[in-house]
């Protein structure tokens, strides 16, 4: 499942990183806090190892 932004990339890297005990979970928010809870490591390398080249910054929730 490749990211559909760059932003949604970004936090599915920070909670990847939560995951690997790289970085502390209390330091997580929203997307990423959400994305640590309820993904799998192996889910969260496929989002944020997506190419970015060409995503948008962010995508319309609609």
């Amino acid at each position: 499942m490749p990211a559909k932004s760059k932003a949604q990339q970004k936090a599915a890297g920070a909670a990847l990183s939560a995951k690997r005990d790289s970085r502390k979970k209390r330091g997580l928010k929203g997307a990423s806090r959400e994305m640590y809870e309820s993904m799998t490591e192996k889910e969260l390398h496929e989002l944020a190892s997506t190419k970015h080249e060409g995503k948008p910054e962010h995508v319309d929730k609609s």
